[in-house]
């Protein structure tokens, strides 16, 4: 599910956007291509340092989009290329998941694990 252009993207610098809605609505973080990291099965994992206020949106409501791109893969219309992946998140601050995390980013206090319900290429 996971298509090859976008572990492409991952490969290059680039901004990645997450937005959640919790009960004072919805919230929006940054974090960087370089910090995803795509398990086996296809989850995509993402450190979390501060991210407290996308941490009490997704315990109340675990749904997630994401986007992210580079200018360096070409996309459908050119140079550039972006995808939007909506799907339902966790955190977890124990766990294979977060061993994973915590030895490439000793800063991480946990890790959200996405499960991509879709994923759009948007250019």
């Amino acid at each position: 599910m996971i298509p090859e252009k976008l572990m492409e993207v991952l490969k290059h610098d680039g901004v990645v956007a997450i937005a959640t809605l919790g009960q004072d609505g919805p919230h929006m973080v940054n974090t960087w291509n370089s910090y995803i990291r795509i398990t086996d099965d296809e989850r995509i994992l993402i450190p979390v340092g501060y991210m407290h206020r996308t941490e009490a949106n997704i315990a109340f409501n675990n749904q997630v989009l994401i986007t992210l791109g580079s200018s360096k893969v070409a996309g459908n219309m050119g140079p550039g290329t972006g995808f939007l992946i909506k799907g339902a998140a966790c955190i977890e601050s124990s766990g294979a998941d977060f061993d994973i995390i915590k030895s490439k980013f000793a800063w991480a206090r946990a890790v959200m694990a996405v499960t991509a319900n879709s994923i759009e290429q948007t250019l």
